[in-house]
């Protein structure tokens, strides 16, 4: 917990635990307006409420193939040795209609999706029939139905299709279109305002001056604020307190929540955690987890504030971990992360009274350990999942099953 004393700050001298700072952010909640959107805009958002369809689907009984709508009544003694001759009365099309009621032993040619005529109750495939200019041959039986879609065979109208809180993916968005449906109310997409603090940062460029660090934080986070279906807005400010307050102020009263980068140790120029004290409030500061211990969470001005270490890795565990979780709460997603047990290829130890996360590569059922330090961003693309080992573990040895966490089961879409 931290603690103001004479104008600043206490040391990482008591670490809460993993799942005591997690339980913390999650008691707090803060829930998104919701917007009306047209439906072709729809991908990867949030439904705010139930959807029900305005109509049945299919609107019409239809022909499910291009064939012949007959009578099925009528091929009962249908057979090679008995065949049956129909009348060809009409040509429908998709799209088209007839008012043409079929008589015995008539039969109506027709395409795909189009309305089965009056009197029709079946649809024979024109690959089973000999044809002529008006005439069809039959031998086969035809069954009530056959390969017609019946109105409302998908759905009626008043029927729930979607819940609220349920991510809308293509196949999804088709469903709501087919049931009437050109826009939908979703939750508003959330905005993530991101400090960048540091003197040493810089953009990529090949000739960086001395002491400098190019600031690949800020794209990683693009990225990963993206994965949660959220807009990020990035900022850079030097290791000043004034200015860095000036920043977040602006930046909680004009995003729904607020990201750092850097600054939550307790070396010189360190100043974040002052800042966020200053304007509001830090809720903990130091979580037992390696690599990410310096992690920080405050609220300024009632928006959740996120102060991430500097190292890249350390900053993208700190993230998955405690920041991806926020942020599909907020659009009312219930994200769990998925541990799966998975063997071991090596021996691996860790501090017994820290939750240590590993990168990792998972492969062929076994899952081996990249040893690397926390400011190595190459050990992020070397791998394919965290390797967890909770504070109670210590060690495992070769062959031993272990948690892992999949990069892939982090995103939703």
């Amino acid at each position: 917990m931290v603690i103001k004393v004479q104008g600043a700050l206490m040391s990482l001298n008591s670490l809460i635990s993993v799942k005591k700072a997690t339980e913390r952010i999650e008691s707090l909640k803060f829930p998104l307006k919701s917007q009306n959107i047209p439906l072709e805009t729809a991908y990867g958002r949030i439904s705010a409420e139930n959807i029900c369809a305005l109509l049945d689907a299919p609107p019409f009984d239809r022909a499910a193939m291009d064939g012949y709508a007959l009578r099925s009544m009528d091929t009962v003694q249908s057979s090679p040795k008995n065949p049956l001759y129909l009348d060809v009365v009409d040509d429908i099309g998709a799209g088209e209609s007839s008012n043409l009621k079929l008589n015995q032993n008539q039969a109506v040619r027709i395409s795909t999706g189009a309305p089965i005529p009056p009197g029709a109750d079946a649809v024979i495939m024109k690959e089973k029939v000999e044809e002529s200019d008006f005439q069809i041959k039959v031998t086969e039986g035809v069954t009530i139905h056959q390969d017609v879609a019946l109105k409302g065979e998908d759905f009626h109208r008043g029927d729930a299709l979607l819940s609220e809180g349920q991510l809308l993916n293509p196949n999804q968005i088709a469903l709501v279109a087919s049931a009437g449906i050109n826009q939908v109310k979703v939750v508003k997409k959330p905005a993530i305002g991101i400090i960048n603090t540091g003197n040493e940062l810089i953009e990529p460029t090949i000739n960086p001056k001395p002491n400098m660090i190019i600031n690949s934080n800020k794209y990683a986070l693009i990225g990963l604020v993206g994965e949660c279906l959220a807009r990020s807005y990035q900022y850079l400010c030097k290791d000043d307190l004034e200015d860095l307050k000036k920043q977040l102020k602006q930046a909680a009263k004009s995003y729904d929540a607020v990201i750092t980068t850097g600054g939550t140790a307790i070396s010189k120029g360190d100043v974040v955690l002052e800042a966020v004290q200053e304007l509001g409030e830090v809720l903990f500061h130091g979580v037992s987890i390696k690599p990410g211990k310096p992690l920080g969470f405050g609220i300024v001005d009632g928006k959740p504030v996120f102060m991430l270490s500097g190292y890249p890795v350390a900053a993208a565990v700190q993230f998955d971990f405690f920041v991806r979780p926020s942020l599909f709460r907020m659009q009312g997603i219930d994200f769990r992360m998925k541990f799966q047990e998975f063997e071991v290829g090596s021996e691996v130890k860790s501090a017994k009274d820290k939750f240590t996360v590993m990168r990792a590569c998972l492969d062929d059922e076994i899952v081996y350990p990249l040893r690397t330090k926390a400011g190595i961003n190459k050990s992020i693309t070397n791998s394919n999942c965290y390797l967890i080992l909770d504070e109670d573990t210590g060690k495992l040895n070769k062959g031993e099953m272990c948690p892992v966490i999949k990069y892939e089961d982090l995103r939703i879409c």
